[in-house]
Order: C-alpha cells, then sequence, then structure tokens
C-alpha cells in the first residue's frame, strides 16, 4: 500500500496510542555481545501466489534476509553491528556507512506484517537491527554527514542515499512501537544530518559547478521525508530554497541533469527521476514537473526505437559515468526505475520510456505462477531502493498510452529536423540530424569524461532500427583512428556550415572530417596527417544479408575481410550502402556486444584503413 503524506504525519500519533511492547523490544542499546540467530526460512517458502503484485520485488529480499542478518558482527566490539558479508557497497570495509543501508530492509520486514513474511516481529532480526543501527549511527561524523570510502569522510552520496533509508527505517520503527531509545539517537541523527545536507555553504553537497545532481536529489529526498517525521520549520523552509537551488542549478541548457558534469542515461533515468518523483510526492514542488518535463524532451532525443518494438537502443557513448545501452520494452519486477513513473500523468510523453501496466501485469501474473524457488539476489545486486520506492506505488502508462508517447518522440514524430543542443558553460555540442532516411547523432566540444566518445555517434533507419551504434571504448567507436588513437577520444572542435554541413577536427588538427546530410544519405570526408582507419560499428542481426562489394559475404557473428569498395546490409526490405572511396583491404569483425533480451542485435565493427584521406558515404534505402 503507497505510504501516503497523511500516514506519515500521523504516525506520531499511531505510536503513542500503540501498547507498550515487551521489554526486550524497548531496549535501548544492543547488548554488544552474541546476537540470536535469524533463522532460514522453511522448505518451499516463500509462496509466490502469496506476494501482492507490487510487493513481489520483496521475494528476492526475503531470500536473503536470514543470512544476510547473520551476517552482522557481534563478536568483536569494535566494529559490533557492521553488516558484513559483502552484501551491498563497496568497500565492504566497516568504515563505509553506505553498506548500513540495509537497516531499512531489516526494519521493513520486522514492521511489516504479510502472509508470506515469517519474520514479522521475530526478536532475532530486532536484536540484529539494533546493532547495525547502532554502528550506522556511530558512523556519523560530528557535523552530520557520514563516510563511505574513507574513515571521517564527509560524503555526498552515503550522507544523502543515507538520510533516506535511516528516515524510511525510523518510520518502520515507529509504526512498530519497537526500540524507542534508538529511535531518539536516530531522530537526532537524522535531525543533525538534515540539516548538514541542507546548509547552503556546505560545499561537499553544494560544489560549484554542480555535480553529481542523482546524490544531492537523493539527500534532499531524504530530508523531505525526515522533516515529514520530525518537523522543523526552519529546515523546512532551507528544503524549499535547496530545491530552487537544484531546479537552477542542476540541468543543462541541453536537458540532461549533471552526473557529474555530462549527461548519463542510467544515472538521470534510474537514480534521479526516481529520486525526485519521490520529493514531488513529498512536497508536490511544482519546479520538479517542469524538469522532469525538459529532461523527458531531452531523453526523447537519445533513446533509439528498435521499429519491432523489442525497445531502445541508448545514445550512451555520450554518457558520463554508466555503459547502459538499452531498454528492454518490457522491462519485469524488480524494476529501479518504477517510481519514476509516478511522473507519467502530468509528462504524458514520459509513458514512451516505461513498461506498460498490461505487460507489467503479465509478466507478474507469470511470475506468481512460476514453480521455481524463488531464487535469493546476489551478493552487491541487492539495492535497498528497489523495495524502499515500492510502498509508494506507481503510475505506469496503458499501452494505448505508451504508443501514443511514442508516436510523439521527435525523431519519429518529423522526419525532417536539424537540432542543437548546446552547453555553453561545459562547451558540449549535443547534434541531432532527422532526414526522411536516417536519424544521427553526434557529439563535439569538451568531453566531460574519459568514456565519452565524441563525433559522430549513431544512425537509425526508420524501418531497420540502429545501424549504427558508437560504443564507449576507442576499438568500437565510430571514429578515425590514427596513430592508436580514435579522434573520438579528442575535444572535438565543430564549425557548423549549415544545416547539413559540419567540419569537426581534434585539437591539433591531426584529423578533419567533413561530415555532410541530404535526404538519405550521409557522407564522412577524412583527413588526417598520416596512416588511419575508418571505423564504423554495426549492429547486425541474423536475418541480416551483409556482403562486400567483391562478393565476400559476411554470416551473422563470423568475421570477415576483402578487397572491396563497399559492403551492403539488407535488412528485410531496407538496404543500408557503405562506399568508400577507392578499393581497399577492409575487415568486419563480430564483438561480444549485444543489445536486449532476446540478444539479436550484436556489434560488428567494420575497419577501413587509408593513407590519410577517405570519403566514407551511407545510402540508407
Amino acid at each position: 500500500m503507497p505510504l501516503t503524506r497523511r500516514a506519515l504525519l500521523t504516525t506520531a500519533a499511531a505510536v503513542a496510542a500503540t501498547p507498550a511492547l515487551p521489554s526486550m523490544i524497548q531496549s535501548a542499546h544492543a547488548a554488544e555481545g552474541p546476537l540470536p540467530l535469524l533463522q532460514p526460512l522453511p522448505p518451499g517458502a516463500p509462496d509466490r501466489r502469496l506476494f501482492a503484485p507490487l510487493e513481489q520485488r520483496f521475494a528476492g529480499y526475503l531470500a536473503i534476509l536470514a543470512p544476510m542478518s547473520n551476517d552482522i558482527v557481534d563478536d568483536d566490539p569494535a566494529t559490533y553491528g557492521f553488516m558484513a558479508g559483502g552484501w551491498w557497497r563497496t568497500p565492504a570495509q566497516p568504515f563505509n556507512s553506505r553498506v548500513q543501508e540495509h537497516v531499512f530492509t531489516l526494519s521493513w520486514f520486522y514492521a511489516n506484517r504479510r502472509p508470506w513474511n515469517p519474520y514479522y516481529r521475530d526478536a532475532a532480526l530486532l536484536a540484529r537491527l539494533d546493532a547495525a543501527l547502532q554502528h550506522y549511527l556511530k558512523l556519523q561524523n560530528p557535523g552530520g554527514s557520514w563516510p563511505e570510502y574513507a574513515p571521517g569522510e564527509r560524503g555526498k552520496a552515503s550522507s544523502g542515499f543515507g538520510l533516506g533509508y535511516l528516515a524510511k527505517t525510523l518510520a518502520n520503527l515507529r509504526q512498530a512501537n519497537a526500540l524507542p531509545a534508538r529511535r531518539r539517537e536516530l531522530e537526532g541523527a537524522l535531525s543533525k544530518g538534515t540539516a548538514w545536507y541542507l546548509d547552503p555553504a556546505n560545499t561537499v553537497v553544494w560544489d560549484d559547478p554542480f555535480q553529481y545532481t542523482n546524490q544531492a536529489l537523493a539527500g534532499v529526498a531524504g530530508s523531505a521525508l525526515t522533516l515529514q517525521l520530525i518537523p522543523d520549520p526552519v529546515l523546512r523552509r532551507r528544503l524549499d530554497e535547496r530545491i530552487r537551488y537544484v531546479a537552477r542549478w542542476s540541468q543543462s541548457p541541453a536537458g540532461f541533469f549533471y552526473d557529474p558534469r555530462g549527461m548519463d542515461i542510467n544515472y538521470n533515468f534510474e537514480v534521479m527521476l526516481p529520486e525526485m518523483a519521490e520529493l514531488h510526492l513529498l512536497t508536490k514542488n511544482p519546479a520538479l514537473v517542469t524538469m522532469t518535463r525538459k529532461f523527458t524532451d531531452w531523453f526523447g532525443y537519445n533513446l533509439l526505437r528498435e521499429p519491432d518494438g523489442s525497445g531502445w537502443l541508448t545514445y550512451y557513448a555520450v554518457s558520463d559515468r554508466t555503459a547502459t545501452a538499452y531498454y528492454d520494452d518490457v522491462v519485469p519486477d524488480p524494476d529501479r526505475t518504477n517510481l519514476g513513473s509516478l511522473f507519467v500523468p502530468a509528462v504524458p510523453e514520459l509513458a514512451a520510456f516505461f513498461t506498460t501496466r498490461e505487460d507489467r501485469a503479465a509478466t507478474r501474473t507469470a511470475w506468481a505462477a512460476d514453480p521455481a524457488p524463488v531464487a535469493p539476489l546476489a551478493k552487491q545486486d541487492t539495492s535497498p531502493r528497489i523495495i524502499a520506492h515500492a510502498p509508494y506505488g506507481e503510475a505506469l502508462p496503458t499501452r494505448a498510452a505508451k504508443q501514443a508517447a511514442i508516436a510523439r518522440v521527435p525523431y519519429l514524430r518529423k522526419d525532417t529536423f536539424t537540432e542543437l543542443r548546446r552547453d555553453a558553460v561545459e562547451n558540449q555540442d549535443y547534434l541531432y540530424v532527422r532526414r526522411p532516411g536516417f536519424y544521427l547523432g553526434a557529439f563535439f566540444g569538451t568531453r566531460p569524461g574519459s568514456v565519452v566518445k565524441a563525433g559522430t555517434g549513431f544512425l537509425w533507419h526508420p524501418r531497420a532500427g540502429t545501424v549504427i551504434h558508437s560504443q564507449q571504448t576507442a576499438t568500437g567507436c565510430w571514429a578515425t583512428v590514427r596513430a592508436g588513437k580514435a579522434d573520438a577520444e579528442s575535444n572535438l572542435v565543430a564549425e557548423y556550415r549549415s544545416r547539413d554541413e559540419v567540419r569537426y577536427r581534434t585539437p591539433d588538427n591531426s584529423v578533419v572530417t567533413d561530415l555532410v546530410t541530404s535526404h538519405d544519405t550521409v557522407s564522412r570526408r577524412v583527413t588526417a596527417t598520416s596512416a588511419a582507419t575508418e571505423q564504423l560499428p554495426l549492429v547486425l542481426q541474423p536475418g541480416d544479408e551483409v556482403v562486400f562489394s567483391d562478393g565476400t559475404r559476411v554470416p551473422y557473428n563470423e568475421s570477415r575481410t576483402a578487397t572491396a569498395d563497399g559492403l551492403t546490409v539488407k535488412r528485410g526490405g531496407s538496404t543500408i550502402a557503405i562506399t568508400w572511396t577507392g578499393t581497399r583491404p577492409a575487415s568486419l569483425n563480430t564483438s561480444t556486444r549485444t543489445y536486449l533480451r532476446d540478444q539479436r542485435r550484436r556489434v560488428h565493427v567494420l575497419r577501413i584503413p587509408h593513407g590519410g584521406s577517405l570519403t566514407t558515404t551511407i545510402h540508407c534505402r
């Protein structure tokens, strides 16, 4: 059942009316001695059929609850309560407060009665939770922050996410009327942590230029929940001011959220957006909807819809931190993007990127009917965010709403435009060119991080889908490779000569490229100061007919070399013809990179060596 604002505000009253529980539950501190072991699940448990659809995601956590809880240290006074075992976050060291975030998980299972939860009001679970909280609270620095990578560090992420998990833990303990003395300690820690996090003079969180927006938003959301549980008018005003600050400084003019100072598909969609949704649920601040609307517009330029409806490939070559290269059309639970769907009613275009409620219902029905035992989560793959967000509910779109939103995605709605999104402060240019025969993306300017690959990034065909897809590697990006280095690894300088022509170059002018587009053609004329190799990462499918101009056929998932002046890819009724000046040796090499759940799309890298000058033309029909 969703955790409502009314429920949060009335928690204290409910606690006051709850009868006192046994003295063991009222204990102020862990005894710092041997803790009782949490009993494993009974044979055959849990029964999948007992889970409400939205709570199926708890099953994998239930399967690890006993071993994870029993790994809590109880035989070493120096680390008593440390959640050992390597279940969550690295470094798995006693000083890393992020390891302790599963106190929320333990508190949820203790506080919530469910027919499938044998640990409700379990005394051993409470004792271990108390010990883990004791260790967690001891890690808090005097100023209110928590460390992650070193003892005493003032961590932005560890403090921000920690506020959210500890606030939710407090809510669960109040609901269960458990550990009153520990709750008072927790309230003090949360108040101190919130004051530290929301302080405008705190340069750890509010750095200039603003970085790692997802972390800051997590802390603001955790602060909002804290202030629901522990009202403070002064901090509430500061919360509102920090939301205004985030709205002004966290989002690039291009539309993405800085992470750290560039875009990142994964962190923007899977972390930032859900945290914003929680914050909006708690505060109703309209600026968060405005930010989401701007982000959704940006997102629509960077996700490439496969015509068969199987999902989206992403322009991940310009992601600053992670390598999320695709999203399946149907994502089963656990899905950490879920909470972001709460923005769909206010921002209907966002529906294009979420699993539909009909598809999610079907996968949940299939999960419940599966006779296989519930698989325990693998260590490190145990993010408590998955279940921490579940009580808020979801607003997944209908199939009809999703299809309508897909039809409004910019390059699916219009077949001709040249869109240049600029971030002048960061000197970043994101270019999107739509013509009747193709859709192309490119990036120029200052790369925000070493994984970002500049230059031409993708080529999409209306019927064939994604044909060229730049990787985040030097050997897999769409680039000119000279002296062992791809020009995509440089801060390319661009000159926009017209809506159809861009000249871009490396800072040392060792590689100059003229990019020219027309109705159904993309041409790259390269001039290098020495011998080089043109590199094109093609996305091929099992049914494709791939032939070099000399007649050499390339079977799917195999490599071939040929002396030719072109390569043709036929997919269904579409033809992508790649030609180059002069007959010369060329190779097409398969890679291990595949896309989408069906794994049918595989990257094959085309390489064409030349003496320093080459024109490559791509004809899309």
